[in-house]
Formats: structure tokens, sequence, C-alpha cells
């Protein structure tokens, strides 16, 4: 049985034509993409997709950032996805993320890491609802 687990490519990565490279690597480890999305978030819906960091210093920046361009919103279908994801994009400071992982291979700063993932199965599902309601 899979799992379900949602990956955004940012707008820094699509900017830079890497939603290909991205989609490629994914699929090379077992990912299977079961919904796609090109959208571009307006301000409120960045807001509300990242209230949880709503009392942190970066917010504003994060809000402004993910609501300057399109991104690419994807439902992954993979056993153990949420942690296997979590492996293959590493750590959310691309300067302390393994060798190899998509983050170090393309994340530019810690704000434009080139892709967010779920961080839990239960914050995976609100994620999905998001993008792909009804899902």
């Amino acid at each position: 049985m899979s799992d379900s687990t949602l990956l955004m490519i940012k707008p820094d990565a699509v900017e830079r034509d890497l939603i290909g490279k991205i989609i490629d690597r994914l699929e090379t480890a077992g990912f299977k993409v079961d919904e796609l999305r090109l959208v571009r978030l307006q301000k409120e819906d960045a807001e509300r997709f990242y209230q949880v960091h709503a009392t942190r210093p970066f917010f504003g920046e994060l809000v402004e950032f993910m609501s300057s361009g399109p991104l690419v919103a994807m439902k992954l279908e993979k056993e153990n996805a949420v942690a296997d994801l979590r492996t293959l994009i590493g750590a959310t400071n691309p300067a302390e993320a393994a060798c190899g992982t998509i983050r170090q291979c393309y994340a530019l700063s810690l704000t434009k890491n080139s892709v967010h993932a779920s961080d839990s199965p239960e914050n995976a599902k609100t994620e999905i609802a998001f993008f792909f309601p009804g899902k």
C-alpha cells in the first residue's frame, strides 16, 4: 500500500526551468506523480498555507517569495512517502543538505531552497487538500 505526500517545486526552481529535472529525480526514486498543478499563489493563499510559521521572523519573506511566481504542486504516491521524500530533498538549509539531495543540487538559499515537502503524514493530508480539494 502506498502513502501520499505533497511536494511543491518553488518559484525559484520553476523560474530556472528545473521542473523536469526534479520530477525525473522523484520518479527515479520510485515516486508516482498522482496529481500535478502549476499554480501561482496569491499572497493570502501563501499566508494560509504557511500559517504554522506566522509568528516566525521569516514569515513575511516566505509569503512574498511563495507568491512571487508560479509553482508546481504535486501529490506523490509511494510506500513510506513522507519520510522517503524528506530524505530525497535534504535539509531545509541547503548548506546542511546531504550530497546529492534535491536541495543540495538546486537550492539557492535557505528561502529559495527549490522545494517544499510535507513533514508528517498528518500535514501531508492537509497540504494535499489545500492544492487538490477532495483528493
